[in-house]
């Protein structure tokens, strides 16, 4: 385990095994290392080839905060990581971790490949879009002291949870976790921007990316979690794009390690 500190003095902890080629892992909303063993557990199985970092994302787990947020500052916290690893990294995004994984790139920062998990855009109307004020209502519940209430709006609004099972989960014991972290929510709808809005990508939000890209998704997902890693893969002119057999919005180590080990060599 160690830390790094970002440019505006955010402490962001992070474990790492191996020491070869570094390869840092991003985790989508609410996700960080005491909850998503996965990263852990791919860094275990390639750690022989790799140095893998898996780090909790600013205002989640062992990490600071600092406010106000901006998309700028977590950028500015994985440039830290990368320099901690060497200069330069493979990075791997889940979620809505890899749309700020994007966001990285594209601003330059020295991400050699870029592999991506299900990006949950919404580009058509294969579902609802998220509502305009979704941000908004986010920091609004938060502020009140309604934590819980965010991570409901979260739930149904952005991945889809009908509200009669969320009632349910409100009792489960993992909840408390979640509300722990309800106010870094507003970020990830941040980092999103309006590619939940049911639009088109926009043709020139990522123009600068030009390392060679990694679009995966399930093929039991969601089918308009299909469409949007389609869309990005089309998008991109360095993307290709993988359908992993049997998987949802979210795979094992089993799977996801030799994926990414045949993605950084090249193949």
């Amino acid at each position: 385990m160690g830390t790094v500190q970002s440019k505006d003095g955010t402490t962001i902890a992070f474990d790492a095994w191996g020491d070869g080629q570094p390869l840092i892992m991003i985790d989508g909303a609410t996700a960080h290392r005491a909850v998503n063993p996965i990263n852990a557990e791919v860094g275990q199985l390639l750690r022989e080839e790799f140095q893998v970092y898996a780090y909790d994302r600013r205002g989640r787990g062992e990490s600071t905060d600092t406010l106000p947020y901006a998309l700028e500052r977590e950028i500015e916290d994985l440039a830290a990581l990368i320099d901690d690893a060497g200069g330069s990294a493979v990075v791997f995004g889940w979620s809505s971790g890899a749309v700020l994984a994007l966001h990285a790139a594209a601003a330059g920062l020295p991400i050699t490949r870029l592999a991506l998990f299900e990006p949950p855009f919404v580009v058509d109307d294969g579902r609802p879009p998220l509502p305009a004020d979704y941000v908004q209502r986010l920091d609004a519940d938060v502020a009140d002291g309604r934590p819980g209430d965010a991570v409901e709006l979260f739930m149904t609004a952005a991945a889809g949870v009908p509200a009669d099972a969320v009632a349910g989960m409100r009792q489960a014991p993992f909840w408390p976790a979640v509300e722990a972290v309800a106010h870094t929510i507003a970020y990830d709808g941040r980092i999103m921007g309006s590619t939940m809005s049911g639009a088109p990508l926009p043709a020139d939000r990522w123009a600068a990316i030009t390392m060679p890209v990694l679009v995966m998704h399930g093929t039991g997902t969601m089918p308009w979690l299909i469409t949007a890693a389609q869309a990005l893969a089309d998008l991109l002119p360095t993307a290709t794009l993988r359908a992993v057999p049997g998987e949802n919005h979210g795979t094992t180590a089993d799977v996801l390690a030799p994926a990414l080990r045949q993605f950084a060599e090249g193949h």
